[in-house]
């Protein structure tokens, strides 16, 4: 069974914590007493809903605060993160250094955006920008959440249909790459009750490197998502994220695209469509 290994730099003891205190999803709820909102509906939610109770994480670089929102109807959580962070050079306590360095709540509306014109926007929840409290940053939907993914592999818990969890993967090992996020953890994927997947928490993708970080990571992949991608317009993803990419990460991800596409078509030419595609 696939168990996605990504880099993380969050220590396993602490996954629980991870999971809570970056803010980012946790709730009591179950996916089946989710509101069921339309796209607009959520989008407005979020973006105008009365904040009626706050709380900053007292953990994590970002501390971000999880917003309890109402609009006098519905009452949500959602998860709020001003970072917007800038650095010719970034040490990290591993001794890797990354230049240009850029830490930012604009990248989660871009993954967003992205994963819309993608048809991934069911893996991805919504993050809109919004002001609060005299910051700008962006705010999440938050999830009804069961555990992340490293609390699931310390713990050995296997998906009841491992097929079906495959798939799931395979599509976010796709975006990884194509986003190029140099912090994807295991505690940035997130699974729900009824077994589904969620990624979150893009505040440092979008480089703009434009060789993909793990090649070898694509084995497999959605026929649909290899046709959005195939699709995928550079004025039409610069038009959705105008105000969150530059012209340079929005040339990044195309540049991305195109490596995943030809790698696809490698494998498919060398081991047959039935062997990589579903």
């Amino acid at each position: 069974m696939f168990t996605r290994s990504f880099r993380s730099t969050a220590v396993a003891t602490l996954a629980l914590f991870c999971l809570s205190l970056t803010g980012l999803v946790l709730a009591s709820d179950s996916p089946d007493t989710e509101p069921k909102l339309t796209e607009e509906q959520e989008r407005d939610f979020l973006l105008h809903a009365k904040v009626i109770k706050s709380k900053q994480s007292s953990k994590g670089v970002t501390s971000p605060w999880r917003l309890t929102l109402s609009d006098g109807t519905l009452t949500h959580d959602a998860v709020f993160q001003p970072v917007d962070e800038r650095k010719n050079s970034m040490t990290f306590g591993n001794g890797r250094t990354e230049l240009n360095f850029r830490d930012s709540y604009h990248f989660n509306i871009a993954g967003y955006e992205l994963a819309k014109l993608l048809g991934m926007d069911d893996m991805v929840p919504m993050y809109v920008e919004r002001k609060w409290n005299g910051s700008s940053g962006s705010v999440g939907w938050w999830l009804p959440v069961k555990m992340d993914e490293i609390e699931r592999t310390k713990q050995h818990i296997q998906a009841p249909d491992p097929d079906a969890w495959n798939k799931q993967m395979y599509k976010i090992r796709v975006l990884d790459q194509l986003v190029y996020d140099t912090d994807p953890n295991l505690t940035n994927v997130l699974i729900t009750a009824d077994w589904k997947i969620w990624r979150i928490d893009f505040t440092r993708a979008f480089r703009l490197y434009k060789d993909l970080r793990e090649p070898g990571d694509l084995v497999m992949c959605d026929r649909k998502l290899l046709d959005r991608l195939r699709k995928l317009d550079e004025d039409d993803l610069m038009e959705k994220t105008k105000r969150q990419l530059t012209k340079g990460e929005v040339k990044g991800v195309m540049a991305r695209r195109d490596k995943i596409v030809e790698r696809f078509d490698k494998l498919v030419a060398e081991k047959g469509e039935g062997a990589v595609l579903y």
